[in-house]
């Protein structure tokens, strides 16, 4: 059962490398906004 375990991985790699090479790599989420400070002119 042990081959048949590591077999399976590694058929899960190639297909994600597959996959990757077709489709792009999976999007990544946007990175968070570092709000800037704004000095505000006074009224």
């Amino acid at each position: 059962m042990d081959y048949i375990d590591k077999a399976l991985d590694k058929l899960r790699e190639w297909v994600d490398k597959v996959i990757e090479a077709l489709f792009g790599p999976e999007p990544q989420g946007e990175p968070d906004l570092v709000p800037i400070p704004v000095d505000e002119p006074r009224r």
